[in-house]
C-alpha cells in the first residue's frame, strides 16, 4: 500500500440500501469541497456542529439533502481536517455525492481512498495506535457480543496500555543494567540494589498473565472450526441441529443423506464455533454415486482443517472396524472427541470418559441428552476459560510478540542467574534480551513495525475505513 498525502474521499458505509448513507473526506484544504457541495449561502460550517443542508452539482441543482458535518485538524479520526457528508443510503445517489465531491476536489487533488486508507491516517497522525486500528476492524467484524465488547477494549486502548506497562518495566530495568555496563568501576551494584531479578521475574510473571488473556480473546475473534465425522447415519446431521438449536440439516434414516458439507455458526458461552456437518465416511466403492465419492473427499479435506475433530458412532451398536479405520486416518496434531449417539437406544445414560489418549461422551442428539456436557468439553479441550475478566480480542500477530518476548525474557533470567562479575559478557547478552522483548512487546503496538506488515493490516479493511 503506497499512500500519500493527498486528500481522500469514499463512501463510508456499507453497500447496499439503507435509510443513511455517508460521503467522508479527508485532508488538509477542503473548504473548498465544503463550499462547493453544501449549499450553506455562504455560511461557514462549524467545526462539530451538525448542518442540515442540500448537497448540490456544479450547476446548483440539487443531488440529496442532509447533515454536514465538519472536523477541524487535529480533532477528527483522521487526525486531518475530515467533512462527513450524511444523507440517504441509496447507492446511486450515494455514488453521485461522491463523484461530486470527486469533482470539486480536482484542484486539491482529492482522490478515491484506498482500503483502510482512513484508519491508516489516524495510525500515522498518532490518533491510534496499531493494536488500536486493529480493534477497529475487529470491532466491524465480531460475530458474537462477547467477540465486540473485547474488540471495544482494544479500540480503547486497554489492551496498548498494558502492552506500554510492560515496556516501560522493561525499560527501566535495561536502564539498570546499561548503568552497571556503563560504571563498572562503581562500588555500587545497581544490580543487587534494585533487585533487577526480582524485577526481571515480575515482568515475566505479568507477561504469562497479558499472554493467557490474549489467547482466550484470540478464541473470541477467530472462533473454532469442529468438523462432524463418523460413518453415514450415525447422527452427524441431528447432533448439528441439536448444538444450533434448529433443523439446519436434513436428517433421515437413508445413509448418506449429507452429500456436501454444511457450515452453521453457533455460540457457546460467547465463542463462535463453526460446526460442519460433512458426508459420511465410508470406502468410496460403497459409495451409491459420483456425487457421494466426492463429498467423502471433502470431508477429509475438511477433517484436516479442523481446530477439533468430533468423531460420530453409534452407541447402539458400539464400535465397528470401519469405526477404527476412520481413527486410524485422522491428522495426529488435531484433538478429537468421540460422541457415542443414540443413548436413547442403547440404554445408556448421558456421560463423559476422560481417557489418557481420548475423550468419550455419551449422547442423544434426537432429544439433546448430554448437550451440556459436550459444549462443557469442547471449551475445555480448547481451553477456555471464563474468568470474569475484560479480554483482548489479539490476533495471531500478536501472540507470536508476546511468545517472543517472553522468550527472549527467559534467555534474559538464564544470564541473570549467572553470578558474575558486571564486566562478564554475561550482562551484556543479558541487556540484549531485554532489548529484544522491549522490541518485540512494541511491534504489537506499531512502534516497530515494518511498512509491509502495515500494508498486509490496512489492506483488509473496507473502503471508506
Amino acid at each position: 500500500m503506497n499512500f500519500d498525502s493527498s486528500p481522500i474521499a469514499a463512501i463510508a458505509t456499507a453497500p447496499g440500501r439503507g435509510g443513511i448513507g455517508v460521503v467522508r473526506v479527508s485532508g488538509k484544504n477542503i473548504s473548498s469541497i465544503v463550499e462547493a457541495v453544501c449549499a450553506t449561502k455562504g455560511a461557514e460550517l462549524q467545526p462539530r456542529h451538525a448542518t442540515f443542508t442540500n448537497f448540490v452539482n456544479a450547476d446548483g441543482s440539487v443531488i440529496d439533502q442532509g447533515l454536514a458535518l465538519y472536523f477541524k485538524a487535529p480533532h477528527s479520526y483522521t487526525g486531518e481536517d475530515v467533512l462527513e457528508l450524511q444523507g440517504h443510503g441509496g447507492p446511486v445517489v450515494l455514488q453521485m455525492l461522491l463523484t461530486r465531491c470527486l469533482e470539486a476536489g480536482t484542484d486539491i487533488g482529492l482522490r478515491m481512498a484506498q482500503p483502510g486508507e482512513f484508519t491508516h491516517r489516524a495510525f500515522l497522525n498518532d490518533k491510534l495506535d496499531l493494536a488500536q486500528a486493529e480493534g477497529v476492524i475487529d470491532l466491524i467484524e465480531a460475530s458474537t457480543e462477547a467477540a465486540a465488547k473485547s474488540a471495544s477494549q482494544s479500540l480503547s486502548g486497554a489492551f496498548s496500555k498494558t502492552i506500554q506497562e510492560l515496556v516501560d518495566k522493561i525499560t527501566n530495568l535495561r536502564m539498570l543494567v546499561e548503568a552497571t555496563l556503563d560504571f563498572p568501576e562503581e562500588e555500587i551494584d545497581f544490580l543487587e540494589k534494585s533487585d533487577a531479578r526480582g524485577q526481571l521475574n515480575g515482568i515475566r510473571e505479568a507477561l504469562q498473565a497479558v499472554f493467557a488473556q490474549a489467547s482466550q480473546g484470540a478464541l473470541l475473534r477467530d472462533g473454532l472450526n469442529i468438523v462432524l465425522a463418523g460413518q453415514p447415519n450415525v447422527g452427524k446431521s441431528s447432533l448439528l441441529n441439536a448444538l444450533a438449536g434448529s433443523d439446519v440439516a436434513i436428517v433421515t434414516a437413508i445413509a448418506g443423506t449429507t452429500r456436501d458439507k454444511v457450515i452453521e455458526t453457533i455460540q457457546i458461552e460467547g465463542i463462535p464455533v463453526n460446526v460442519i456437518d460433512t458426508a459420511g465416511i465410508r470406502d468410496a466403492s460403497d459409495a451409491t454415486d459420483e456425487v457421494e465419492r466426492i463429498g467423502i473427499e471433502r470431508t477429509w479435506a475438511a477433517v484436516k482443517t479442523a481446530d477439533v475433530i468430533i468423531h460420530m458412532l453409534d452407541a447402539n451398536r458400539g464400535p465397528t472396524r470401519a469405526d477404527e479405520q476412520i481413527v486410524e486416518r485422522f491428522p495426529e496434531n488435531i484433538p478429537v472427541m468421540r460422541i457415542w449417539n443414540k443413548i436413547d437406544l442403547s440404554g445408556h445414560r448421558p456421560a463423559i470418559d476422560r481417557m489418557p489418549d481420548s475423550t468419550h461422551i455419551y449422547v442423544s442428539a434426537t432429544d439433546s441428552q448430554g448437550m451440556d456436557l459436550l459444549r462443557g468439553e469442547l471449551l475445555r479441550l480448547i481451553g477456555w476459560q471464563q474468568t470474569g475478566e475484560s479480554l483482548y480480542l489479539a490476533r495471531e500477530r500478536h501472540l507470536i510478540a508476546l511468545k517472543a518476548a517472553h522468550d527472549h525474557l527467559e534467555m534474559a533470567a538464564q544470564h541473570a542467574a549467572h553470578d558474575s562479575e558486571a564486566t562478564d559478557p554475561a550482562l551484556d547478552l543479558f541487556a540484549e534480551e531485554l532489548r529484544l522483548a522491549q522490541e518485540r512487546l512494541s511491534s504489537i503496538t506499531g512502534e516497530f513495525t515494518s511498512d509491509d506488515l502495515l500494508g498486509v493490516i490496512f489492506s483488509r479493511f473496507c473502503i471508506g475505513k
